[in-house]
């Protein structure tokens, strides 16, 4: 029996997690985000109304289920309590449902700036969100960054605070010319939103010990996807934190091996925004039909989104990356009127077939897909509720990829809505 869950993308994020976690997330104890910040954008629809979440975990919609924000996200406080207001205003009690651990890194005004500036030369672009994440991570690894425990001493707070911003404005000021941030300004900002921000640190591990040892199930979210690993991810055009499975553990603090089975969460097709290798990209019609009926534009950023067939080869190695116990396939309907379907199976480089990636990572710009071609099914999914009632030439297409990757689909979604899902398997 599954009581632990960690839920990841499998592809360049985009792929339908928000959805995933708040349809199980009545069965668990608490949802926990392990990496990332508001850069993130999970998306809920509940009988036709949206909810678009980027720090708090897709489960706060639920009452009677903690939402926990763990030591690997970064976190903007005033990104963070404009979330909060936006649900407090639909009558959700976020603060109530929301605990934040001490360790959680801040995101800062300078950092913004920072990333601002890097994006601004279009040569080294890496296509981020602008929202200071990777400034705020690099900060953290150089052991330089505030945190939220430093809330709890205002005096310790100005002093670090006042060493982060000198650093921060040199770059500004000197490197790329631009306006600085005031550091009375940012100091005044932070006290008064750790006034509310405050309450709400908890001991995130010794939390998630405690639920354990009660056999709680917990649910562990994850943001982007899994080739936005900063280690595994198609380097440089990657996030600034690691996406993969492993990370929920360190992220989080709760031992590895209290972990029970991992769901990857993966499109019918594959997406991805900004700038990096595309191998199955599609820059004709067919992917133009993707993009429209997928409604393929970031919830963050509005930034469409790049559509292309399936990838199984890297599909396979997110399945390796995650010791991935099964997998949901989202966004099934977007299929519903094609005419043929590909499945890339393997690569060409160079005169060779890989059924692999290659080992030096520039050469998947190289790599042309070689693809196997699918009927279409020429009719609607979203109101299927039983994987024995979807049209035969769907149920042909999910089992081939099933033994493309070798594990079992468990979850089929087939519309935005909590209810347009078939659940095959029981995952709690």
């Amino acid at each position: 029996m599954t009581k632990t869950l960690i839920i990841v993308g499998c592809q360049w994020g985009d792929e339908g997690k928000g959805k995933i976690v708040d349809l199980l997330t009545p069965q668990v104890k608490a949802v926990v985000r392990f990496q990332g910040g508001h850069n993130a954008g999970h998306t809920l629809v509940i009988q036709g109304k949206k909810t678009i979440l980027r720090l708090i975990p897709s489960g706060i919609l639920h009452a009677g289920v903690e939402c926990l924000i763990g030591n690997g996200v970064v976190i903007s406080p005033e990104a963070l309590l404009k979330e909060m207001n936006e649900l407090e205003e639909k009558g959700i009690p976020a603060s109530q449902r929301l605990r934040i651990s001490a360790s959680c890194p801040l995101i800062l005004a300078s950092h913004i700036a920072l990333d601002e500036a890097r994006e601004s030369d279009s040569k080294n672009a890496i296509g981020t969100t602008k929202r200071g994440i990777g400034p705020a991570y690099e900060d953290k690894v150089a052991r330089r960054g505030l945190r939220m425990s430093d809330f709890f001493n205002p005096k310790q707070l100005a002093e670090k605070l006042k060493i982060l911003l000198d650093y921060h404005n040199f770059l500004l000021q000197h490197y790329y010319k631009i306006p600085t941030i005031d550091y009375d300004q940012t100091l005044a900002a932070l006290l008064e939103m750790a006034k509310k921000l405050t309450p709400l640190i908890t001991d995130i591990p010794a939390l998630l010990a405690k639920y354990q040892q009660e056999k709680k199930p917990l649910l562990f979210e994850g943001a982007q996807g899994t080739f936005l690993d900063i280690d595994q991810g198609t380097y440089p055009f990657v996030t600034s934190s690691n996406t993969i499975a492993g990370a929920a553990a360190t992220g989080s603090g709760l031992g590895i091996r209290h972990f029970d089975a991992v769901l990857g969460i993966s499109k019918a097709y594959s997406t991805r925004v900004g700038n990096g290798v595309f191998p199955t990209e599609l820059l004709d019609e067919d992917g133009q039909t993707l993009r429209d009926r997928g409604h393929e534009y970031g919830s963050v950023t509005k930034r469409p989104r790049r559509c292309g067939w399936l990838d199984s080869v890297l599909l396979r190695r997110a399945v390796q990356l995650n010791s991935i116990s099964s997998l949901c396939l989202t966004k099934l309907d977007v299929l519903d009127e094609m005419e043929t379907i590909k499945i890339c199976t393997a690569y060409q480089l160079d005169g060779k077939q890989l059924n692999d990636l290659p080992l030096n990572p520039e050469d998947l710009a190289r790599c042309v897909p070689i693809y196997e071609e699918h009927s279409g099914w020429k009719t609607s999914t979203t109101p299927i509720k039983e994987f024995s009632k979807l049209p035969a030439n769907a149920q042909k297409y999910l089992r081939r990829i099933e033994e493309l990757t070798g594990v079992p689909i468990s979850i089929i979604s087939t519309g935005a809505d909590r209810e347009e899902t078939i659940v095959l398997n029981k995952i709690f």
